[in-house]
């Protein structure tokens, strides 16, 4: 299991630079047609797919540090994307959410980045991608347990 278990952190390792990768989301926000920088895009996903999200999570979940990315999404606020209210869970904690304008750009890079994955996928089989999706999902959710039981 070792040789598998290495394999698997190399491939991690791959996958993470390449999602790290300032060019590669230039590249995404390019494709999208958008008027975004690039460090902001990553945030605005995670907003858009995690939220409402407080900014500490969001800095962890992003392996920011907490005043940069209390920073980036005062950018985003700005610019009209994100906007802060009070946690539903706890009114002390202020909560990032998507806004309408915002939605719509995560939109746009939401078909940039089914274009590309078509063009990544090209020679895979429909029941491969499903394969590696589910497995996928499933280490994941794994992780995300290890980890939580891991701070408890």
């Amino acid at each position: 299991m070792s040789a598998n278990i290495r394999a698997l952190h190399d491939a991690l390792l791959s996958v993470i630079g390449v999602m790290s990768r300032p060019d590669v989301d230039e590249r995404m926000v390019r494709e999208a047609g958008i008027a975004l920088d690039g460090a902001l895009f990553p945030l605005l996903v995670m907003v858009e797919r995690f939220g409402p999200i407080g900014i500490v999570e969001l800095a962890n979940r992003g392996g920011r540090d907490y005043t940069t990315v209390s920073r980036q999404v005062s950018r985003l606020e700005s610019q009209g994307l994100v906007e802060r209210r009070a946690h539903e869970k706890d009114a002390r904690v202020r909560a990032v959410v998507v806004t309408a304008r915002g939605q719509a750009m995560t939109d746009a890079l939401d078909a940039a980045r089914e274009r590309m994955a078509r063009a990544m996928f090209d020679g895979w089989s429909e029941s491969e991608v499903d394969t590696l999706v589910s497995l996928l999902q499933r280490f994941a959710r794994g992780m995300e347990q290890h980890a939580g039981a891991e701070q408890g």
